[in-house]
């Protein structure tokens, strides 16, 4: 019989990941994440603030992976469990929406991974009837099913937010290996590196079908570690020498590691640190309850905009006090960050007052673009900027080798990325000795693939 697998989402673009593998009369899902930028845009265009549109709308703006694909299939009934691989939106933002359409389906990840879930859950009023459950890392879940049970491994790697894993999924139909996202990151910040161990185990077991992160698979080289931005960060402090100003970082809210880094150095200013943003305050709390939040004692965070105003009136008079980090570092429209640019608050910026960005723009043109018109507007009232303190989460030419070489897959699958990216990842395949459309399939959203 074999693997038939449906590429669903992700697999013409950075976001809405979605990958469903059926097996008999069982299909688990991979993944269910939403398209960042399609929200953005929609946001910007109808002034909506910080609140997220229906199921519906989400539809119809291309937000949400096209699962009614399952529908047409005839494996919606069959799904039995929703994995998710870490806590990102494009992997894990559409698990609210979508998940009462699989109402047999357990939602399975670690236990940051779940915590986020929660928080959005409660912060959308959405109530979900699936069971779920939270998996260790480097331990096993058994899926059980009407063809058979099933042994889903969960394997520690790193990315850029906690508790990220691969998925191994055992079957009889042969093994099924789910690499979305990470790096090969051997001196990571919080937690440990990557379970190299484990990894050649599954490739000595052997995996049938990969499917894979090919979002730098054209850049050859290994992804810089964490540590690396964490001297960065260092950096871009060391280079902030007019005391008198004020002094904001941004950086993404649930990269919990890049905020170790910014609080470890921030304190060396002698400021107080104050995080403001909701989402900054959802994977903050995430990782407090996990216990895997070092530096929850250093800050004050601050969610409520008439909260986050009445702080901000007390930066204005007395700016050298404070570390000001925040949200809106791809200028999302009424992000903390966007409404201090334009205005909106008590604080004004202006000349030689500092903002680092700790983060990359998302390669998609409403990012692109939100963020030029960001800059200009800074560099017009003198702001110092510096960008791209930075290192990626994502593996490049050299990391996905390693992987390639230690799982030996018999199939490779690329993912997470335009037909651009797909390509250089097919190229990376047949550089190994895999063949164009025999063991290494470029697919698009909705696809079966049987093999």
């Amino acid at each position: 019989m074999g693997l038939e697998i449906c590429t669903v989402g992700g697999y013409e673009e950075v976001g809405k990941n979605m990958t469903a593998v059926k097996i008999g009369e069982d299909v688990i899902l991979f993944d269910a994440g939403i398209y960042l930028p399609a929200i953005i845009e929609f946001q910007e265009k109808d002034a909506v603030e910080s609140k997220t549109p229906s199921e519906e709308k989400l539809r119809k703006i291309e937000a949400l992976p096209n699962d009614k694909i399952l529908d047409k299939l005839g494996w919606r009934d069959k799904v039995r469990a929703i994995i998710i691989g870490h806590s990102h939106l494009d992997h894990i933002g559409a698990v609210p929406y979508l998940a009462h359409r699989y109402p047999n389906a357990k939602i399975l990840g670690t236990p940051f991974t779940m915590e986020f879930l929660e928080q959005m859950l409660q912060d959308e009023k959405i109530t979900l009837r699936n069971p779920r459950i939270k998996v260790n890392e480097d331990s096993t879940y058994i899926i059980k099913g009407k063809s058979g049970n099933y042994k889903a491994d969960f394997i520690h790697t790193t990315h850029s937010t906690l508790q990220c894993v691969f998925v191994m999924l055992h079957t009889p139909e042969g093994n099924f290996f789910y690499a979305l996202d990470f790096k090969f990151d051997n001196h990571p910040i919080i937690g440990a590196p990557p379970n190299y161990k484990k990894l050649r185990e599954a490739g000595a077991e052997g995996v049938d079908v990969l499917v894979v992160d090919s979002l730098y698979s054209g850049v050859e080289r290994k992804t810089p570690s964490e540590r690396i931005a964490r001297n960065l960060i260092e950096d871009a402090f060391d280079s902030v020498r007019n005391e008198d100003a004020a002094l904001i970082v941004s950086t993404f809210s649930s990269h919990i590691a890049r905020l170790k880094s910014i609080v470890d150095f921030g304190k060396k200013t002698g400021r107080k640190i104050v995080f403001l943003g909701r989402s900054l305050n959802k994977y903050v709390e995430c990782a407090i309850k996990i216990k895997q939040c070092p530096f929850q004692k250093d800050v004050k965070i601050m969610k409520y905009k008439n909260q986050i105003n009445s702080f901000l009136k007390k930066v204005e008079k007395s700016r050298s006090e404070y570390l000001i980090v925040c949200t809106g570092h791809q200028a999302e429209a009424g992000s903390v960050l966007d409404r201090i640019v334009e205005e909106e608050t008590p604080l004004k910026l202006r000349k030689d007052d500092h903002v680092i960005f700790s983060s990359s723009v998302i390669p998609a043109p409403t990012n692109i673009n939100a963020r030029d018109k960001m800059d200009k507007k800074l560099r017009r009232k003198g702001v110092r900027i510096q960008s791209d303190v930075h290192v990626s989460g994502h593996g490049s030419g050299d990391d996905l080798k390693d992987l390639i070489e230690m799982l030996k897959p018999k199939h490779i699958i690329p993912a997470h990325g335009s037909l651009q990216k797909a390509t250089s990842m097919v190229e990376l395949a047949s550089d190994l000795g895999y063949k164009f459309g025999e063991t290494c399939h470029l697919s698009f959203n909705g696809k079966v693939l049987k093999l």
